[in-house]
């Protein structure tokens, strides 16, 4: 193998962040130029990547009390879960049995703290690296 291509992945999940797909689909091209001897190409490749985020959320995963406040009965998230799925299609032209189909997800469990914006950039860039590792090891561990 000598040639892959990485299509765009767009971001179709229900809760949209803006840079999500380019972040995403650079992060994989990076991984794959890093570790390996292949050639990224937009034109015929021995293997192609496409596919699209499917899911973005972010949900309380622990609750604490909340003794203070308007709402003093409600409770708190004390962590939170940010989780990103990913929708992958791993087509190998040169053993098309090696292609595949399927979904990734991963997560991370923070505590909100300081500039919530800040905190889900640096979540985003650890699940994007969990992920494109996964991803990578399922297309070239057999290498």
């Amino acid at each position: 193998m000598k040639t892959v291509n990485v299509a765009v992945f767009e971001n179709n999940a229900p809760l949209v962040v803006a840079s999500l797909s380019s972040q995403f689909t650079e992060e994989l091209k990076t991984r794959i130029r890093n570790q390996t001897s292949l050639s990224i190409t937009p034109n015929d490749a021995d293997a192609v990547f496409s596919g699209n985020i499917t899911g973005y959320s972010i949900n309380p995963v622990a609750l604490q009390d909340n003794r203070s406040g308007a709402n003093s009965n409600q409770p708190l998230a004390g962590a939170n879960r940010l989780t990103i799925t990913v929708s992958v299609k791993y087509v190998n032209n040169l053993d098309p049995k090696q292609s595949f189909e399927k979904s990734f997800d991963r997560y991370r469990d923070y505590r909100p703290s300081g500039s919530p914006q800040a905190q889900e950039t640096a979540l985003i860039k650890e699940v994007t690296a969990q992920l494109t590792e996964d991803i990578f090891n399922a297309a070239f561990a057999q290498w």
